[in-house]
């Protein structure tokens, strides 16, 4: 496979994953198990504990969470339950063995038992525990955005070419028939010649999501581990579980934490690193000091050829792509058309192979060591026009981008500030 994944090659690879799923639980039946560590157990790492329960060759023997027990951003014994202990006591249920439980990821990547490192903490703890994981032999299963940072993203993925190491991106819509279906339109020309792309995603927070009073720390949990190589800043319920990405010392707010999904699809039709321009426009901030990641926004995105694209939550959410003979839309559930005779032609996918679980083709690729559907490099790409357009809101121009050399051309200070690290003392991510 060439390092940038072509449209075309996307859709053979697609069209051949159902086949490989069969194959491959059929020549590894009679084999041990992948032993797969879980760091991060919240709502999302429950969602990927379920997902790798479900799949026969994986055996979950270790877990890792800072807090032992929570409802997220519910008030306390109000819904479901998360943390470390009932994602313990589920795995117990479902295997019938106890898992190692630990607050410090550390302690995983030092297991020799242990094959695959799933990380689903949140943004800012993504590239330490990943790059550690690699380092220590593992291959990885990250949730994205790939990394919290650009410069993070850069140095995840030559770990991962330096360990010859499998890494799949939690960008699950690439493992979904219908953006197949979606990419397979284009791919076959069927909107003529390709003019304009929306990428619409979810608006940020506008106000408070809970409560913003400065608390004492919730009993068990180890507040400064959470904050980790961030900012420790003071504690509220309002930028803690779920709302922590509306800040941008643990993430990129709602922009990106949706830019490497839709995105990722748009860009991917384009078979292309990246834009060559990036502007961002009308950024709009919430009033609220707790919150400083946008609440509304739009990012101008220029192509090579032409194409121009908009990711916006101006932009209805989805994908939708114009071009001089139509336009094809695409979100999860839903596929349209301005030609609703293109859409009779679509072959129904059906049976097992309708869809392809993510996890599955994850641990199909550990076994063969090829790329999986969703590399980090491809995701590190997909939301690096986030990254740009931060850079642009804050210094108000246009960025010129070389996607080859990843550099912001004739432009230090913007160059510069994309590439920035800080991290809190005691933490390192180089060396």
């Amino acid at each position: 496979m060439t390092h940038t994944t072509t449209r075309r090659h996307f859709l053979q690879q697609v069209a051949a994953l159902s086949a490989s799923v069969a194959l491959t639980r059929t020549a590894f039946a009679a084999n041990d198990k992948i032993q797969v560590g879980i760091v991060g157990l919240g709502s999302r790492g429950f969602n990927l504990l379920d997902a790798f329960l479900a799949q026969p060759d994986a055996q979950i023997v270790a877990l890792c969470d800072v807090h032992p027990l929570h409802h997220r951003d519910q008030p306390w014994g109000k819904g479901r339950q998360f943390g470390l202990t009932p994602a313990a006591e589920q795995v117990k249920k479902a295997t019938g063995t106890d898992p190692f439980v630990t607050p410090n990821y550390e302690d995983l990547c030092a297991r020799d038992d242990l094959d695959v490192l799933v990380v689903a903490t949140p943004d800012h703890w993504h590239a330490l525990c990943t790059i550690s994981a690699l380092k220590a032999g593992k291959d990885v299963y990250c949730e994205k955005p790939v990394t919290h940072l650009f410069r993070e993203g850069q140095l995840v993925i030559e770990e991962i070419a330096k360990q010859k190491a499998v890494f799949q991106t939690g960008s699950q819509q690439r493992s979904d028939p219908l953006f197949h279906q979606a990419l397979g339109l284009i791919e076959a020309g069927r909107v003529g010649k390709l003019q304009r792309i929306e990428v619409g995603l979810p608006g940020g927070y506008p106000e408070p999501q809970g409560d913003t009073a400065i608390t004492d720390i919730p009993y068990g949990l180890d507040y400064d581990r959470w904050c980790g190589p961030a900012p420790k800043l003071p504690y509220m319920r309002a930028r803690h579980h779920r709302w922590w990405r509306g800040h941008t010392a643990y993430g990129g707010g709602v922009l990106m934490d949706w830019i490497g999904h839709h995105n990722d699809i748009a860009q991917l039709s384009l078979g292309t690193k990246g834009p060559r321009r990036v502007t961002a426009v009308g950024w709009e901030f919430p009033e609220t000091p707790v919150y400083n990641t946008p609440r509304d926004y739009t990012i101008a995105c220029e192509y090579e050829g032409g194409v121009t694209s908009t990711i916006s939550n101006a932009n209805t959410q989805g994908v939708k792509w114009f071009g001089d003979e139509g336009w094809v839309y695409v979100r999860r559930g839903k596929l349209d058309a301005s030609n609703a005779d293109w859409l009779k032609e679509l072959e129904k996918p059906s049976g097992p192979e309708a869809t392809i679980p993510h996890a599955r083709n994850f641990l199909d690729c550990v076994k063969s060591r090829e790329t999986c559907i969703a590399p980090a490099h491809e995701a590190h790409r997909s939301i690096t026009p986030g990254h740009l357009g931060y850079v642009s809101s804050k210094l108000q121009r246009p960025l010129n981008w070389d996607a080859e050399q990843e550099l912001i051309v004739d432009d230090k200070e913007a160059d510069a500030l994309l590439k920035a690290v800080a991290y809190r003392e005691g933490y390192a991510l180089e060396g």
